[in-house]
């Protein structure tokens, strides 16, 4: 597993990050391998510098181009719902966004395949991974919701964005026993879902109410 630069000081040091696995704990997460992971994954440096003192807060944060850096709460959540019955190998993630979701599934899993419909940003979270030397994620530019067909099947599939409905491409691209987390909604009301799938059904479990930025169709160069 990867050694990261822990980095920081004030308010992007060690102390301040460990404050916030506390409130992560006291939140209801419980896998001890995603706390670590984010105890030393430097959030600060997936903000532009005027918000890095903000990095550790749980909250959600602008990253520009009408996204955000989700809330470390969520962050933590999915990754352990995805990891929830096993240990995972190749994980499909939609919405590369700062690459910060990113970097804490590279140190958990085998591969990471991340899509990113907005060029720019793609190019910053891929300075990023470079600057973690997480050399195990790859990264396209693309429309998310028609996944990346051609590294699949994948046994996990998180997405970062919120379909109205689950895109039909990313149920194609789940393996046997895949596990896909998903935020499904409109812009008022939004459930993060657990889909597994099981031959040619899918079981689905309903987590709670999120709010996430739409996954929207089509690309930004």
């Amino acid at each position: 597993m990867t050694q990261l630069n822990l980095g920081g000081i004030g308010m992007t040091s060690q102390r301040t990050r460990d404050r916030l696995i506390s409130r992560l704990r006291e939140q209801g997460v419980t896998d001890q391998a995603v706390l670590d992971v984010m105890a030393r994954t430097p959030r600060h440096i997936f903000l532009d510098e005027a918000l890095a003192h903000r990095a550790y807060e749980d909250s959600a944060l602008p990253i520009g181009y009408q996204q955000t850096l989700s809330q470390p709460y969520i962050v933590a959540r999915m990754t352990e719902l995805l990891l929830s019955t096993g240990p995972r190998k190749r994980v499909l993630e939609v919405g590369t966004g700062s690459g910060y979701q990113t970097a804490v599934l590279a140190q958990l899993v085998d591969r990471v395949y991340s899509v990113e419909r907005i060029l720019p940003l793609q190019s910053k979270a891929r300075e990023r991974m470079r600057m973690l030397g997480l050399s195990n994620v790859h990264l396209k530019h693309a429309d998310g919701g028609m996944g990346w067909e051609e590294r699949g099947p994948y046994d996990g599939i998180l997405v970062t964005a919120a379909p109205e409905t689950i895109p039909q491409a990313l149920i194609d691209q789940l393996a046997d026993g895949g596990m896909l987390v998903i935020p499904v909604g409109n812009s008022r009301h939004q459930q993060l879902r657990l889909l597994k799938k099981q031959g040619e059904s899918l079981e689905e479990l309903s987590i709670e109410a999120v709010m996430f930025v739409p996954l929207v169709s089509g690309r930004v160069g």
